[in-house]
């Protein structure tokens, strides 16, 4: 069955997830092989990890897009540094579905980089540029202006199937430890077309 990321798979970043806040340890990485519902798991930093996929475990995926894809009036997610001039300094954007609107909306820490922020809002104005774009996000109670340039992550919630994890595939997902030092997780977001996960 095909799914779309729920917000805690997407995260990324987290991511990621992925992109509210959720328990557990983040893990990304390729998948090296898969056996039942076990994933083996060569993680980013070149440590190998079981993951026990839960059953009925959500597989969602993410596509590359554009800063040119981000319109107004669109809700997206905004993984963020601060800048000394108060405004910020996107990493990572995600843009979601329609039908993800209004989930996780806010601003607030993003844990998963240092004094970083993630903003779940609608973009009240974008001015685009050669360069990238910059965009004011509003949500209830606030907004944040926010510079995308092309060492951004731009991607786009798209279906994805549990059949997509073969070796190779990139995947990303927030995972509980278990005693014996294997995960497990409920969710899973695997990156199509060169789809760049970086956190």
């Amino acid at each position: 069955m095909l799914r779309l990321p729920s917000v805690a798979t997407v995260a990324l970043l987290a991511t990621s997830a992925v992109l509210a806040q959720t328990p557990g340890t983040r893990l990304r990485g390729e998948v090296e092989a898969m056996s039942g519902s076990v994933l083996t798991l060569k993680t980013s930093d070149g440590r190998e990890a079981k993951v026990a996929l839960a059953p009925g475990f959500s597989a969602g995926g993410v596509v590359p897009a554009k800063a040119s894809d981000i319109a107004k009036g669109a809700f997206i997610g905004v993984g963020a540094k601060p800048q000394p001039d108060g405004t910020l300094l996107a990493v990572q954007v995600m843009i979601f579905p329609e039908a993800m609107r209004g989930t996780g909306e806010g601003h607030r820490p993003w844990g998963v980089l240092p004094d970083a922020t993630m903003t779940n809002a609608t973009v009240a104005d974008t001015v685009s540029r050669v360069d990238g774009a910059n965009l004011v996000l509003s949500y209830p109670g606030g907004e944040q202006k926010v510079t995308i340039t092309p060492d951004a992550a731009i991607l786009m919630a798209a279906p994805a199937d549990a059949a997509e994890l073969k070796p190779g595939a990139q995947v990303a997902m927030t995972a509980s430890r278990q005693a014996d030092g294997s995960y497990s997780t409920s969710r899973i977001t695997i990156a199509k077309s060169g789809a760049k996960l970086p956190y």
